[in-house]
């Protein structure tokens, strides 16, 4: 009888959950021609895509046209890391170790260190890497969740906790604070992985901890591994892509995140946790496993890779939301800024050959090349665009990462890692400035009414 009466109140209570959930579909239902009636730039963008100015930066420029003449025009892609010209700096590191560490004092402190000064800077990463067992315990193993990304926000804002001095944020200690999750970072995201394979898997749990005389990328890749191997082709692939991630302007969701909730003047830690909350959106961060999914789907349905006729007509099928996840989207082509390159996808596209040959995936890597030549030109005649439509950094990206054997759980972690270097960076810019709190405004676009009271009220 009490369960009865339990399943009628459960039902009652869906029944009106539904209503409920009516009316917010209902009441947050806006005209869409208002949008336009009152010139709003949606997504902070005008009718171009082209992003709305809302802050000046010197930490990096991303260029994706030519003016000529006066007149703009699409041209190849650049990005420039504090004036530096990124494949300048990717041949002038060659293959030294700690490219990315070296990015990172760059992006910083604005200008490239010295051997000295990069010395003591691997020597003050290295000392706030450590991460003490009661927090790996309590904080990164303890209800580990299916998305890693929640389990780094979840241990970011516990370093809060661990911090003799969290709230203050003058320069000099929202730089150290910096610095140690830079350190840190690598190491909750290894160990945040293992935990979910072991709790929600079933599988065993090994905790490999870091080496001092390793880069980031290394120790990723030996804190990931049960025999902790490498080869020096994988760390140095590992080490560009965290160089190609590590900043991309300040106009990209998850670091003007980090403007918006830096101006407010909270403390370092929710900073970065609310950056890593805008960086797992799939809209974002998550961008490269949708590449990974869509290409999963193009080898279940197309029977010759090398048939371009078949490839072509299964793409055309994607765009005309008839196959895959039915959105109309070739995920790893186009990009709000770039035109004709994605200077970051020519970069990786190279370790990415050179990975495919030693892993024995050149088939793979046809198939990828196949979708790329194929798409740009499809995608311009199928929607009619007037500029050209490039690969971006995410075409390639996940396919480095398998190659790496990098589960999928850590792909936007990996982003993470990176990125978190250039949301230092910001973070910093932004108080060194002493910028406004950020409020844009919201037109109010509703009616004015008066109040009933309760009993008056009609269904």
């Amino acid at each position: 009888m009490v369960k009865s009466s339990m399943m009628e109140l459960n039902e009652n209570r869906n029944e009106l959950f539904n209503e409920l959930v009516g009316y917010c579909m209902q009441s947050g239902a806006i005209d869409q021609n208002l949008y336009t009636e009152y010139d709003v730039k949606r997504g902070l963008r005008d009718a171009n895509g082209k992003g709305v100015l809302t802050g000046l930066t010197e930490i990096s420029d991303v260029v994706g046209y030519q003016v000529v003449e006066g007149v703009k025009m699409p041209g190849e892609g650049k990005l420039y890391y504090q004036g530096y010209d990124v494949e300048d700096l990717v041949k002038g590191i060659g293959k030294r170790r700690y490219a990315f560490e070296e990015i990172t004092y760059l992006l910083m402190f604005g200008a490239l260190p010295t051997q000295k000064q990069f010395e003591s800077f691997l020597a003050i990463l290295s000392d706030l890497q450590e991460l003490s067992g009661d927090f790996v315990r309590n904080v990164v193993l303890h209800n580990p969740s299916i998305n890693v990304m929640n389990s780094l926000q979840k241990a970011i804002l516990n370093l809060y906790s661990y911090d003799e001095n969290p709230e203050d944020i003058s320069v000099s200690n929202v730089l150290r604070q910096c610095l140690q999750i830079i350190g840190k970072i690598p190491l909750i995201s290894v160990y945040a992985y293992h935990g979910y394979r072991h709790f929600n898997l079933n599988k065993n749990l090994i905790i490999r901890n870091p080496k001092k005389n390793l880069s980031i990328a290394e120790n990723i890749l030996n804190m990931l591994r049960p025999d902790g191997k490498f080869t020096e082709l994988e760390a140095a692939a590992l080490d560009i892509a965290l160089v190609l991630h590590a900043e991309h302007g300040g106009g990209n969701n998850s670091t003007f995140t980090t403007h918006v909730v830096t101006s407010s003047g909270t403390d370092t830690y929710s900073a970065m946790a609310a950056a890593i909350a805008s960086l797992k959106g799939p809209k974002h961060g998550g961008a490269n496993l949708k590449v990974q999914h869509m290409f999963a789907d193009i080898k279940a349905h197309v029977k010759d890779w090398d048939d371009k006729k078949e490839l072509k007509a299964y793409l055309t099928k994607i765009l005309d939301k008839e196959a895959f996840d039915k959105a109309g989207l070739i995920y790893g082509m186009g990009h709000a800024v770039y035109t004709e390159s994605d200077p970051r996808e020519i970069i990786l596209k190279e370790f990415v050959k050179k990975l495919a040959k030693e892993k024995d995936r050149m088939d793979e890597l046809r198939l990828y090349e196949n979708v790329e030549n194929i798409s740009g030109k499809l995608i311009g005649e199928r929607r009619r665009l007037f500029k050209p439509v490039c690969a971006n950094v995410d075409m390639y990206s996940g396919f480095l990462y398998s190659m790496l054997n990098i589960p999928e759980e850590l792909f936007t972690p990996i982003f993470a890692i990176s990125r978190i270097s250039g949301w230092s960076a910001h973070r910093l810019e932004e108080l060194v400035n002493h910028g406004k709190i950020i409020r844009p405004a919201y037109k109010y676009v509703g009616t004015h009414r008066e109040f009933c009271p309760i009993d008056n009220r009609s269904e």
